[in-house]
């Protein structure tokens, strides 16, 4: 890492480093989400189907 921001630097491309850096930061912050996304969604299935079952099991009585 610290050849990169040497090549950067000499180079006088600092705006170019912050770029590369604020978009792996929002990719990776983007990637977090749609995770905790996904994972909030198999949870809310899992309750919605465990919902069923208790209805099918104790609706008809």
């Amino acid at each position: 890492m610290p050849d990169i921001v040497h090549t950067f630097t000499a180079r006088g491309d600092l705006a170019h480093l912050a770029l590369l850096l604020w978009a792996g930061s929002a990719s990776g912050l983007a990637w977090f989400a749609l995770r905790e996304l996904a994972a909030a969604s198999r949870r809310f299935d899992d309750f919605v189907r465990e919902l069923a079952r208790f209805n099918d099991h104790f609706g008809g009585r």
